[in-house]
């Protein structure tokens, strides 16, 4: 192998040159005319992911506020009728008379209902019923 010697006088020439007038002071300025004189407008990125996010936020507010307002709009204020009668009956101060008092004659009447029950149903309630006085005195 032939040895390298960088230093060494027989160099190859670059084939690259410097223009030899004034080519590198006149640049700047011939640039600038070659630019064109209104910019465009440019928009921020930025702005433009603020407004994405401030969406999406927006959205995922929304999307979990949905239901519970649904939630509260389903559930209405009235008392079915199983809650009353439960809340009623274990109530130890309240008694028939007292319920009677309160309701007028139209609420009255429209209690009244007609119950069929037969003879053995009745009769198997007061056999395993040690209570018969409290029947009675109802």
């Amino acid at each position: 192998m032939k040895e390298f010697k960088l230093n060494s006088i027989p160099k190859i020439e670059s084939g690259f040159k410097t223009p030899e007038d004034v080519y590198f002071e006149k640049f700047s300025a011939n640039l600038l005319d070659k630019l064109p004189e209104n910019e465009p407008k440019t928009i921020s990125l930025f702005q433009r992911k603020k407004a994405i996010i401030m969406m999406v936020a927006a959205i995922f507010v929304l999307a979990l506020t949905i239901p519970s307002l649904i939630n509260n709009a389903s559930q209405s204020n009235q008392i079915d009728s199983v809650t009353l009668e439960n809340y009623l009956s274990y109530q130890s101060t309240i008694n028939q008379y007292d319920l009677i008092n309160v309701l007028n004659e139209e609420e009255i009447n429209n209690i009244n209902t007609n119950i069929a029950l037969e003879d053995q149903t009745i009769e198997d309630l007061l056999i395993n019923n040690n209570n018969l006085e409290n029947y009675i005195t109802e």
